[in-house]
C-alpha cells in the first residue's frame, strides 16, 4: 500500500514540475499557463510589500516613533492626509483593511502614544493627528526626501505613475477574486 500512495503523491505533484515557469515566481505550482505573468506580479507584489513595510516603519524610528507597525503608520499617515477628522470606517475603507479591529488597536496604541486624538460625535468616533503627530508625520516627510526621493530616478516618475494605475486596478481585480472565492 505505501508504494501506491507514494506514486499517487508524485502523481499529483508533477505538474507542478513539469517545466520550470518563465520568470521568478515564488510558487511554481500556481503557474498558470494563461499568465505566468500573473504569478511574477504576485511575487514582486510579495518583495515590494515586505520591503515597502520595513521602510516605513524604519523611516518613522528615524523621524522619532520607533515602536510603530506598518499598520500604525499608515493610520497615522492617513488620519493626517488633508487635515480632516476620520472615523474608523472610512480609515478602513481607504486603505482597504476589511478587520476594523487592526485599524481599532492602531488608532488606540496611536492615541496612547500622544499622536492621536478621537473626538466623540454622536455615536460616531473621529480621529485626528495630535501636534505631536503631526510633528512625527512631518519628520517621516523629511526622513522620507533625504533618504529615498533624493535617490530616486526622476526619469522613472512617469513609469512609477503608471505602476500605480495598475496597482490600483489589480486591486480591484484581486477584490472581486477575493468576493467570487467567498462564495465558492
Amino acid at each position: 500500500m505505501p508504494a501506491k500512495a507514494s506514486a499517487k503523491t508524485s502523481a499529483r505533484s508533477a505538474p507542478a514540475r513539469r517545466g520550470a515557469p518563465r520568470g521568478i515566481v515564488s510558487s511554481s505550482h500556481l503557474v498558470s499557463p494563461r499568465s505566468v505573468e500573473l504569478s511574477e506580479f504576485e511575487f514582486g507584489l510579495i518583495v515590494a510589500w515586505n520591503a515597502f513595510s520595513r521602510w516605513a516603519m524604519r523611516c518613522m524610528a528615524a523621524a522619532g516613533c520607533p515602536d510603530l507597525t506598518i499598520t500604525d503608520v499608515l493610520v497615522l499617515h492617513h488620519i493626517n492626509h488633508r487635515a480632516r477628522n476620520k472615523k474608523l470606517a472610512d480609515i478602513c475603507f481607504v486603505l482597504n483593511y476589511e478587520d476594523t479591529h487592526v485599524v481599532g488597536y492602531s488608532l488606540k496604541k496611536l492615541v496612547a502614544a500622544g499622536l492621536a486624538r478621537g473626538d466623540k460625535q454622536g455615536k460616531e468616533v473621529f480621529y485626528s493627528p495630535t501636534p505631536a503627530g503631526e510633528a512625527a508625520v512631518s519628520k517621516y516627510r523629511e526622513v522620507r526626501e533625504s533618504c529615498l526621493v533624493d535617490n530616486l530616478d526622476t526619469q522613472r516618475n512617469a513609469d512609477i505613475g503608471e505602476m500605480a494605475k495598475l496597482l490600483r486596478t489589480m486591486s480591484g481585480l484581486y477584490d472581486q477574486a477575493a468576493r467570487a472565492a467567498t462564495s465558492l
